[in-house]
């Protein structure tokens, strides 16, 4: 329990120098770097034709993030169907089938990074660089972007501009994924992750067999695959392999990767709120009252009024979800104990000894709630309880999440809140002092709906006919559980498997490469067209029926709408699945 506690208590420290230089970056800030960048930001505009102080309204942001990586998503699935070519193959890997390359290149374009080969014998390294690499850092900035714009529509500095999606998307990967993923490379490097270019090494065991050791450019991908919350391994095993993460010392340095740019995002999204708002204040004659009020709290400094509710409210679920994944865990297996196995030191089935419980439940928990996917223990193996835990916070899908999109579901949630609050009290909603009204609460409850519809039906369609039953290699509650897991992660863009799923089929590279791309593109479609609706909305002034969204009373009203929609939509498929298996494990 302590090491959770200083794990989670230096999080906090770093999360806030962090999300400081990322504010800078998306407002446009100067920065320290910037005499850098800046040159190499304006040699890739001067290549790229881009006008980087051209502005975009929400429809041309959007349609230019869909046309760039449908791009992407063309030219790597002609590298994956093309990759027996000797150019970095020196491990002689084929072709990729064509459903699975489908699955493949959807699954990386959409930041999901699910896997349905394994990595050391599925893919050369060309396709690790040109496709899996390459589509980390697209997908993490287009992601990132779309976080962006989305933060600028809310603040509503003006009335049609939300940015420029190219300059956005550069800056992004110039300023921050690429020298944070080389400073955190070279640490993996020094931990003793490989990173090179030749072939597979044969050795001789101590029984006198033989075994392959996989190589190639591990570090630079698990840095991006952490940095960028893809998931996606270069080994099959991903992070629960040494060759991937071999100390305790790597395990941080990918924790915290993981942890540190969707919770940058908060802080970006409270600051960039706060700028907005001292700005009104100072158009109407209040700049002293409102500088008096932010230098009483030094959480408001760091995280900004609303980035403050919000960080809090994400904060909360997340530490109840480790909590319950830590006891859980804790409590050893029973069937295992049946059969003579000590349980003292909890349930260690498919749990790497170096990490113990305790950063096993933390990884589990870091990986399905910021959407990154990466293990480092086998999810399959987790008891009932522990495993719902990462389907749970993916079916939410708004515990700080990845590439800002957690940031992005949270606000639809806080719109959902403060409407509920307003019929309540008999008021029109108003949130970041915009009145909410049914275009934006349309708009809000399809993107809310489409989450849970995309897992359930595609679920349904699983059990109900032969293609998906197949796959599904555990009988009864636990079948299920895999099921519901596998779309969870792919609606959800995590990317993790609870395995034991024969999922590299036709049925299951096509259902999931669509839950992905539906899952990623429709939410950040609706989701730019809210931040558009908002910003060309007259800023209301306060009065005493305001509900204050930057209150710790806000954070647990938010807390309770996400937990009540849950419950609505996910608790009777949650009962037929891992809560049954616990119930009959345990009785």
């Amino acid at each position: 329990m302590v090491q959770l506690v200083l794990t989670i208590l230096i999080y906090l420290m770093m999360v806030i120098p962090v999300g400081i230089y990322v504010y800078h970056i998306a407002a446009g800030k100067h920065t320290f770097a910037d005499p850098v960048f800046n040159r190499l930001d304006g040699l890739i505009y001067r290549i790229s034709g881009i006008d980087p102080h051209k502005g975009m309204n929400w429809k041309k942001y959007a349609v230019s993030l869909l046309v760039t990586n449908a791009v992407m998503i063309l030219l790597g699935y002609i590298i994956l169907r093309i990759q027996s070519i000797g150019l970095f193959n020196p491990n002689g890997i084929g072709n990729m089938e064509e459903s699975l390359s489908f699955n493949t290149i959807i699954s990386f374009m959409t930041n999901t990074n699910l896997q349905h080969y394994s990595g050391e014998s599925g893919l050369s390294y060309l396709s690790q660089m040109l496709v899996i690499i390459f589509m980390m850092f697209v997908s993490a900035a287009s992601g990132y972007a779309a976080c962006v714009a989305f933060i600028r529509g809310l603040a509503g500095k003006t009335k049609d501009n939300v940015g420029n999606f190219f300059a956005d998307l550069v800056r992004i990967t110039t300023r921050v994924l690429l020298p944070f993923s080389i400073i955190g490379g070279m640490l993996l490097v020094w931990q003793g992750v490989p990173q090179n270019f030749t072939g597979n090494v044969v050795v001789d065991t101590i029984e006198g067999a033989k075994q392959i050791i996989a190589m190639g450019p591990v570090a630079a991908l698990e840095i991006i695959k952490h940095l960028g919350t893809n998931g996606g391994g270069f080994l099959g095993a991903n992070s629960s392999t040494p060759i991937e993460n071999p100390t305790i010392i790597s395990n941080l340095i990918e924790l915290y990767s993981m942890m540190l740019l969707p919770g940058a995002c908060v802080i970006t999204f409270g600051k960039m709120v706060r700028d907005r708002k001292r700005e009104q204040a100072q158009a109407n004659g209040q700049k002293l009252e409102i500088r008096g009020k932010v230098r009483k709290s030094l959480t408001v400094w760091m995280y900004g009024r609303e980035g403050r509710t919000i960080f809090a409210a994400m904060g909360i679920i997340f530490i109840l979800g480790l909590g319950l994944c830590f006891w859980a865990e804790s409590q050893g297996n029973p069937a295992l104990a049946d059969v003579g196995l000590s349980q003292t030191q909890g349930s260690m089935e498919g749990k790497e000894v170096r990490f113990g419980i305790a950063q096993s439940a933390m990884f589990t928990t870091t990986t399905t709630s910021f959407t990154t996917g990466t293990v480092n223990n086998m999810h399959d193996t987790l008891t009932p309880l522990g495993g719902m835990v990462p389907l749970l916070h993916m079916m939410l899908n708004v515990v700080f999440g990845g590439k800002g999109v957690g940031l992005m579901n949270m606000i639809m949630y806080a719109i959902l809140a403060v409407f509920i609050c307003g019929l309540m009290i008999g008021r029109t909603p108003e949130y970041l002092g915009k009145k909410i009204e049914g275009r934006e609460m349309k708009l809000t409850a399809l993107c809310i709906i489409i989450h849970p519809f995309l897992i359930l039906t595609f679920s349904a369609i699983a059990v109900a006919t032969q293609g998906g039953l197949e796959g599904i290699t555990n009988s009864g509650f636990h079948g299920l559980t895999q099921v519901l897991y596998e779309f969870s992660s792919s609606a959800a863009n995590n990317g993790s498997g609870f395995e034991g799923l024969a999922d590299n089929t036709m049925f299951w590279n096509i259902t999931t490469g669509l839950a992905m791309f539906f899952g990623r593109y429709l939410s950040i479609v609706i989701q730019l067209a809210i931040a558009g609706s908002l910003m060309k909305k007259r800023f209301v002034n306060e009065s005493v029926g305001t509900l204050h969204t930057d209150t710790a009373s806000f954070a647990i009203i938010l807390v309770f709408v996400v937990y009540i929609f849950a419950a609505l939509t996910f608790f009777p498929v949650l009962s037929l699945g891992p809560i049954a298996e616990h119930l009959s494990l345990w009785t």
